[in-house]
């Protein structure tokens, strides 16, 4: 955000806040897309940012849901069930037998286990109806079907009457920047791919695949993007499996869109070490790979002042535990209570995954840039002992 914009900003919300891009968020998806073989579809992974579901409803063609819960948002949000790819570990045959028989135009379901698979064909057939299913490819942990799981059920599938599995998933983790080991993976789910055609005449109609490309969050990192990209491309390329990709990413979407604002409200020194206690803290920022605090993310301080005899801060949220440290020794220039610090790259799993309601801090308002330039709050500051407080006292 601009200098102005973050004025603009802070004279009508209060601290500590998230604001979600909207016209970045777009900028970035067209960057990914501009830089992938024509063939490749992007699908938004939600559990990286629920606020910006709605945007991504409209520009991406797919969405993955690992949870009720975020089924249950992006049906409020009114976007199509023909994008879902309902996901996840944990799928309850009650919930997964409602969807099935509640919506006729899912866009498909996963099985990561044989378990997860007969809920789905037995739901199907109670509903009378086909479904369309992605049967996840373990990369050796607890998520997917083993390699031998995975072929028994298409050897006695693959024509059913209740089931279309219409493809494989696979997915194998996060912040990867090694070529070599996405080569290694593409290189054994195009093999896989192939060995099912040779062995049981099954024509894989789609592949997605989860990159786990990296964000670079902090100083001094050097990450060249547009490398990384042309070489994944080529790889896709040269793959035997010549059908459609969608290529589900979070990290790499949301990141860049958002922009995590705290006030400094106290400022001393201890022991020679200067600190600034800010009115966030660790239950609502954690950038991936933080380290405690050791490495320095990207930080506007506002209002801006000319970087000249800068003293080293560490940068301490209001929760009542020494390990809430945002940043350890940030040069900063005349470093004042009622500052705002500016963490920037914060669009991905910050507002979702941290600690949230420990030690019942107030929860940030959410705010959405839009790309009229406005702003648009979507979620007050929520208070939360209603979430801490016993029943029946």
């Amino acid at each position: 955000m601009t200098a102005e914009q973050i004025n603009k900003l802070l004279k009508t919300h209060k601290t500590p806040l998230y604001v979600f891009d909207l016209n970045e968020l777009r900028s970035r998806v067209n960057y990914i897309r501009q830089n992938l073989p024509e063939r490749v579809k992007l699908c938004y992974a939600v559990k990286a940012n629920t606020f910006i579901s709605k945007e991504m409803g409209k520009i991406a063609p797919w969405l993955e849901l690992c949870s009720p819960g975020e089924y249950r948002i992006c049906k409020k949000l009114g976007i199509p069930t023909s994008k879902f790819v309902i996901s996840g570990v944990n799928k309850s045959e009650k919930i997964t037998q409602e969807m099935i028989e509640n919506v006729e135009d899912m866009g498909c379901y996963t099985a990561e286990s044989v378990n997860q698979f007969h809920i789905l064909y037995e739901g199907a057939k109670k509903a009378d109806r086909k479904i369309p299913v992605l049967l996840r490819l373990t990369s050796g942990n607890q998520f997917g079907l083993d390699e031998s799981d995975l072929e028994n059920i298409i050897a006695e599938y693959k024509d059913s009457d209740y089931v279309d599995i219409c493809g494989i998933q696979f997915f194998s983790g996060t912040q990867k920047t090694s070529l070599k080991k996405l080569q290694r993976e593409i290189s054994y789910v195009d093999s896989f791919i192939t060995g099912l055609k040779d062995k049981y005449s099954f024509n894989t109609q789609k592949l997605e695949f989860g990159g786990g490309f990296p964000v670079s969050y902090f100083e001094g990192e050097s990450f060249d993007e547009e490398e990384y990209l042309k070489a994944f491309s080529e790889m896709l390329k040269n793959m035997n499996y010549q059908g459609e990709i969608v290529l589900e990413l979070g990290r790499s979407i949301a990141a860049s869109c958002g922009t995590y604002l705290t006030r400094v409200v106290d400022i001393k020194q201890n022991h020679s070490e200067n600190y600034a206690i800010v009115d966030g803290g660790m239950h609502q920022i954690v950038y991936f790979g933080q380290f405690m605090a050791m490495k320095h993310p990207k930080i506007q301080l506002f209002p801006e002042r000319e970087d000249n005899d800068a003293q080293e801060w560490n940068i301490c949220g209001s929760l009542c535990t020494v390990n809430d440290i945002l940043v350890k020794r940030l040069p900063l220039s005349n470093l004042q209570i009622g500052d705002v610090l500016v963490f920037e790259k914060t669009g991905a799993y910050c507002a979702i995954e941290g600690i949230s309601l420990f030690l019942t801090r107030e929860l940030p308002e959410v705010v959405l840039l839009g790309t009229d330039g406005k702003f648009t709050s979507v979620r007050n500051p929520v208070e939360t002992e209603l979430f801490n407080t016993p029943n029946n006292i």
